[in-house]
């Protein structure tokens, strides 16, 4: 019960900072701070409550299910894993740094505005916990609807329109993937006569061959959409540059983990053989993101769009690492899930901070800002460098164990996957030496990071530090669900078939000679 009241608890508190915004913005800062909080500690809990020495191989901690519709085979039916658990420890603590970072950057509605932010987290989380695909697909639309607003109200100047790109491209993909579950729904239903959208039950059902591609295609198009995947991915620097920056903290760290999230959960399982079939050409898209990505990123001249098109990039190390079906790549895609989440966040909070300070994101109006924000400046280069994949931090753990994983599937990919790395390391140092070197184009003084700011920045830095040094907590707990994951594809051993019964017409007449010569034809008589 403990799973649902984690979602109840976000989308009571969003109602309520909604209405005590309409008397005090205060309250409803305060509300939304401490339902996040609360979140977060009953997440701390149950990592503490369940450590991985006692789980066991099929890792579910606890699972919690009652009828919802049962005449159709809808349940409310959720259930606890260490990916999940690790899913929603990240979910909990940038939203908690979300709304932190809001404080004083969103002045209007302010109330509405955290009952958005309560609300796409306990979408997010549902979309963790569940183990229905209705309720999947449910939690997937709630989501949305949230950042919708996010980005439409409280963003920038051509907010509408990111906006209403976000929510085509999303929304239209998830109608796909809704047509698959109705697929995947009405075939499990004809072959066992049973109909359920519950994971556990349809999971090992066959499909005809030429079917299973085009039910995964559909599952496909909006984990890709959502992650983003090249070519598919035009929605996310609209949204990222326009967005608010708890908006895009939480799309860069939280929505599209979703997609990823995804891929590893339903994908994988349920279309074991389709998504083999599949891998070549999904590992070339990875590695497709990864470069193009890259590209365009140092190309660009607004600091938010920069970051976005790094995601871009960082993206394409996770699909390259699911579809490399072993343990190495798929260890490194939940670190790279976890730390990317983290850095990335982080550098939209550096970008949101510099935007309060100057009002505007031009890097080509900055530079030289070192000597008069040095606090900045220090926190920046060290997510410059977790961005870039610098050994000691976390990305460099996600990247390596990705790339390692994906040797083993496809060298040469692999090997133009790791000019991503290089290409990082250029777009990562241009936006110091744009931003923080040089001569210093600031026209009136700034101010250095607050203690509010510096409480949001330190907690980045040391997750981003303990994962780079002391990632094994992190690996013990996704491994059971990453063997599990993995189990779909283990062939089957082939055993040699052995006549039932050996009689002298079955043996050669070599065999036969040999036999009477030894005294073991008697035997076989």
């Amino acid at each position: 019960m403990i799973l649902a009241w984690l979602i109840i608890l976000l989308m009571v508190g969003g109602i309520l900072a909604w209405i005590a915004g309409r008397f005090n913005a205060n309250f409803a800062r305060w509300i939304a701070l401490l339902t996040t909080l609360a979140s977060f500690l009953i997440s701390i809990s149950l990592w503490l409550n369940n450590p991985t020495t006692t789980v066991k191989a099929t890792n579910w901690m606890m699972r919690y299910e009652v009828p919802w519709v049962p005449q159709w085979g809808v349940s409310f039916s959720l259930a606890l894993d260490g990916l999940s658990l690790l899913m929603l420890l990240l979910t909990f603590f940038l939203g908690l740094l979300s709304i932190l970072v809001s404080w004083r950057e969103i002045k209007t509605k302010v109330g509405f505005f955290h009952f958005n932010i309560l609300w796409v987290l306990a979408g997010i989380s549902g979309v963790f916990l569940t183990m229905d695909l209705f309720l999947f697909y449910f939690f997937w639309e709630v989501m949305l609807i949230p950042m919708y607003f996010l980005i439409g109200i409280w963003g920038h100047a051509n907010r509408m329109y990111a906006a209403y790109k976000f929510f085509i491209f999303t929304q239209a993909s998830g109608l796909l993937m809704l047509l698959s579950i109705l697929g995947l729904y009405f075939i499990h239903g004809s072959n066992t006569g049973s109909y359920t959208f519950n994971y556990f039950d349809l999971l090992g059902t066959t499909f005809p061959p030429a079917i299973g591609p085009w039910l995964m295609a559909g599952f496909l198009m909006a984990f890709l959409v959502k992650l983003p995947v090249v070519p598919f991915h035009s929605w996310l620097p609209d949204a990222h540059s326009e967005a608010p920056t708890a908006g895009s903290v939480i799309l860069a760290g939280l929505l599209l983990k979703t997609g990823a999230y995804g891929l590893l959960r339903f994908v994988i399982p349920l279309f074991p053989e389709a998504a083999q079939a599949f891998a070549p050409w999904a590992m070339l898209l990875g590695v497709v993101g990864i470069l193009y990505g890259a590209i365009l990123a140092f190309s660009q001249t607004d600091l938010k769009r920069l970051i976005a098109y790094t995601s871009v990039s960082h993206m394409g190390f996770v699909i390259l690492g699911v579809f490399s079906f072993n343990e190495w790549a798929f260890q490194g895609v939940v670190m790279q899930m976890i730390t990317h989440g983290i850095s990335t966040g982080a550098l939209f909070i550096m970008a949101g901070f510099l935007y309060e300070r100057l009002h505007t994101r031009d890097i080509r109006q900055m530079g030289g800002f070192w000597p008069a924000i040095p606090r900045m400046g220090v926190f920046a280069s060290i997510f410059a460098m977790a961005s870039l994949g610098l050994p000691g931090l976390g990305n460099f753990i996600a990247e390596f164990l990705t790339l390692v994983g994906s040797w083993q599937a496809n060298n040469l990919l692999t090997i133009f996957a790791t000019i991503g790395l290089v290409a990082a390391t250029a777009y990562s140092l241009r936006i110091l030496q744009k931003v923080f070197l040089g001569k210093n184009k600031a026209e009136h003084p700034l101010t250095d990071l607050s203690l509010r700011e510096m409480s949001i920045a330190l907690p980045l830095v040391v997750a981003i530090l303990w994962l780079g040094l002391y990632p094994q907590p992190v690996l013990d707990r996704a491994k059971p669900s990453v063997d599990e994951q993995l189990e779909a594809y283990k062939k089957p051993t082939i055993k040699p078939e052995i006549p039932a019964q050996v009689t002298l017409q079955t043996l050669p007449a070599d065999t036969v000679r040999l036999l009477n010569t030894k005294g073991g034809i008697h035997a076989l008589k």
